[in-house]
């Protein structure tokens, strides 16, 4: 979000406050989503498709009450959310999603609080100059080669009282970052994304050209060791003019692939050596304001790019506008090897308008991992909450919306929804202003997505889930035999035995099973909210929300 403020007269959002008493608001009843999608709610009101509900909501607090101390980004690990903040970021407890309880909140200002986690280790981005590293700073000026922003991180052992262990000075702060875990696992790499230096020169750290980005190793066996190991230049020919650094990077470690939105240019990257990313594909559009995030499907043969065009304060979601601006653009990944190429197949942006007062612009989502589809669940700012359905990436649909009607009607207030992700079968969103928002999709495309879960979650990190070979839905008599791939079963009822054969996989969701499971050094074995009547005998497999009416030998 947002193009800075020249650099060395940023703006502090707020200045540090006592923490003050938690309020938790009830969610009251949200108006008939019967309203047509033009529609434009009143100050306050709410308005949604019938499918997609708000269950919580945890307004602003303490610290970070105030209207200029805005929230951010979103990092999960288990049933916990990590939620940013230009302050510093909060912890909540989302054992139960429709009451999120606070853990902590951790007061440490400089904009702009982007969190990501890793086992027990908090990394926050600082991308506004502060007079030194500590969590009481004052605000800094780029001039001075003493002054720092860039990367802290937390040790977060003890989710109620995180410890500041380090801090890395990077070139022009750290506006966003990325987890790149190393491959033998000992290290994690943070891919740095900044930009925005001063054009006469005057930043003592922070000096054009600045078309590249900077990477951080974090040793895990010694986290206080971090450092920059390198500042690789992703441009070396020379960007787009508008070009200088990337806004976010999503890499997709499984795949040793990340897309790259760097404010004039889309890019697609191998980064089998972590620390010396490779352009495959560079593309730019006259449509494309700002490129400003990246999602990769599941399979990593498309990716969807976002462009915020208004820096994320700007009212685009309006007839002003057309339709491809301020929106997504949806690229196949076509080719293989290094002749891998990005090719443009559609834009999508929200059917809705928003008043002249509302900040609206396509911002941050994540993949919903629905069986064989690719969905998606976005923010908005003000423009709300939509989820989309690009499995045809030439013909995207919304599938489900929430909307919250402006924050006033007399002035422009910066608000909405910052970050809007999937998480192990809930949607959490940081509302700028509102505070943290939980909802629930319940629709037939995306219910069977509750068969996957993630033990630890940075979007920005794209994990991988088990892609279904074959889905098979309805009743299914005789016994099953699977040999090889993926099976996956929504909504059905099996009559008969199920085997397993060495690497495939079986996940089932919402289903009857008349017979018993037997797996062998299966790929993936997952029974969610389903029944089986018989043993189920697969080692190392999930059994969660259901019963069995037999033996169970999964250890």
């Amino acid at each position: 979000m947002f193009k800075p403020t020249p650099r060395g007269s940023r703006r502090l959002a707020l200045s540090l406050a006592a923490t003050g008493a938690l309020l938790l608001a009830t969610v009251g009843a949200a108006p008939s989503a019967s309203a047509a999608a033009n529609t434009i709610p009143g100050v306050d009101e709410i308005v949604h498709s019938p499918n997609l509900t708000q269950i919580a909501n945890v307004p602003k607090f303490g610290a970070f009450a105030n209207e200029s101390s805005y929230n951010s980004d979103l990092a999960f690990q288990g049933n916990y959310v990590f939620a940013g903040n230009y302050n510093g970021f909060n912890i909540f407890d989302v054992s139960d999603p429709s009451s999120p309880q606070v853990v902590s909140q951790v007061v440490c200002p400089g904009s702009q609080g982007d969190p990501s986690v890793y086992g027990d280790l908090l990394f926050l981005a600082v991308d506004a100059v502060r007079s030194d590293d500590s969590c009481n700073s004052a605000g800094g000026a780029v001039s001075n080669p003493a002054h720092w922003e860039g990367v802290r991180i937390f040790d977060i052992s003890d989710k109620a009282n995180p410890r500041y262990i380090k801090s890395v000075r990077t070139d022009c702060g750290s506006h966003t970052l990325t987890l790149a875990p190393s491959k033998d696992g000992k290290d994690v790499y943070v891919y740095v994304q900044s930009y925005g230096p001063p054009a006469n020169g005057s930043g003592a750290y922070c000096k054009p050209p600045h078309d590249k980005i900077s990477i951080i190793k974090t040793p895990l066996a010694d986290p206080t060791s971090s450092a920059v190991v390198a500042t690789p230049v992703l441009f070396p020919g020379g960007g787009n003019t508008n070009t200088s650094g990337c806004h976010d990077i999503t890499v997709y470690p499984e795949l040793d692939l990340a897309a790259g939105a760097c404010m004039g240019d889309g890019v697609l990257m191998d980064i089998s050596d972590r620390t010396n990313p490779v352009i495959l594909s560079e593309v730019r559009d006259t449509n494309f304001a700002f490129w400003h995030s990246a999602t990769f499907n599941n399979a990593g043969t498309k990716v969807l790019f976002t462009d915020e065009l208004g820096g994320g304060s700007g009212a685009i979601c309006r007839s002003a506008y057309r339709t491809n601006q301020g929106a997504n653009a949806i690229y196949d990944i076509v080719g293989s090897g290094a002749s891998r190429q990005l090719v443009f197949k559609s834009y999508f942006k929200i059917p809705r308008e928003n008043t002249a007062l509302e900040n609206c612009v396509a911002h941050n989502g994540s993949l919903i991992p629905a069986m064989g589809r690719d969905i998606m669940v976005q923010a908005w700012y003000q423009g709300g909450i939509s989820v989309i359905d690009f499995t045809d990436s030439s013909n995207p649909v919304e599938i489900a919306f929430w909307e919250r009607g402006p924050l006033s009607d007399t002035r422009a207030v910066l608000g909405g929804s910052w970050s809007t992700y999937w998480h192990n079968g809930y949607i959490y969103s940081n509302d700028i202003q509102k505070g943290l928002d939980v909802l629930k999709l319940d629709d037939p495309l995306t219910n069977n997505a509750r068969a996957i879960a993630f033990d630890e979650l940075n979007v920005q990190t794209q994990p991988s889930y088990p892609a279904c070979t074959t889905i098979l839905r309805g009743k299914q008599n005789g016994s099953l035999t699977i040999k090889s791939g993926v099976t996956c079963m929504d909504g059905v009822t099996q009559n008969g035995a199920i085997k397993v054969n060495p690497g495939a996989g079986l996940i089932v969701f919402d289903s009857n099973l008349n017979g018993s499971i037997h797996a062998v050094n299966a790929s993936v074995v997952s029974i969610v909210e389903s029944k089986v009547n018989g043993s189920v005998d697969a080692i190392g497999a999930t059994i969660r929300d259901s019963k069995v009416n037999g033996s169970v030998r999964t250890s």
